[in-house]
């Protein structure tokens, strides 16, 4: 989760979409250069076998509007890599 919010921060689609799932990664990411990301808390973790959760929030900034997504986001394990499948808000 920490790489992936780095990416976002960093404007790195291709390492976002390179640790997307297969089945559920989008043919392209785009990124808006003008989002800064300021802060990521990871909440809670849950992982069982290849299968994980990762709760958290993150807060960004556009221009001077400031937003959070709360997330509970699922990985699988494949081959040893972890990968992101898809993310519900809360």
């Amino acid at each position: 989760m920490r790489s992936r919010y780095a990416a976002f921060a960093l404007g790195n689609a291709g390492y976002l979409l390179a640790t997307w799932h297969p089945a559920t990664r989008p043919v392209e990411l785009p990124l808006d250069p003008a989002q800064d990301f300021l802060l990521l808390k990871v909440l809670a973790t849950h992982e069982n076998g290849d299968s994980a959760t990762v709760e958290f929030a993150a807060r960004s900034r556009v221009g001077q509007r400031t937003q959070e997504l709360h997330e509970v986001s699922r990985f699988v394990r494949v081959d040893g890599r972890w990968f992101y499948v898809d993310g519900m808000g809360t």
